[in-house]
């Protein structure tokens, strides 16, 4: 798991399922400021990443880096856990 190729994103998030095998789904929450309204607006994305060793759980805080289409939905690779849930 080289990182040295091009620039990939790399985002943190928290994994709302892992219920698959090798494949958790990762919960990445943004915010930004409306333009017109000026007031900070939550928005959050689901990706799905490969996970090879089934280490992760619900409630994980991971790391996910960019990769090629893995199959038809998946497209980022689990980095690093972060924090593990309790």
């Amino acid at each position: 798991m080289s990182d040295t190729r091009g620039n990939r994103k790399i985002m943190q998030g928290k994994v709302v399922s892992d219920k698959m095998e090798k494949t958790i789904v990762v919960e990445v929450t943004r915010r930004f400021l409306h333009t017109a309204y000026k007031k900070y607006i939550t928005r959050s994305t689901r990706y799905k990443a490969h996970d090879e060793t089934n280490q992760c759980g619900t409630g994980d805080f991971v790391e996910i880096v960019e990769s090629r289409p893995i199959s038809r939905d998946k497209r980022w690779r689990l980095r690093r856990v972060m924090k593990k849930a309790l």
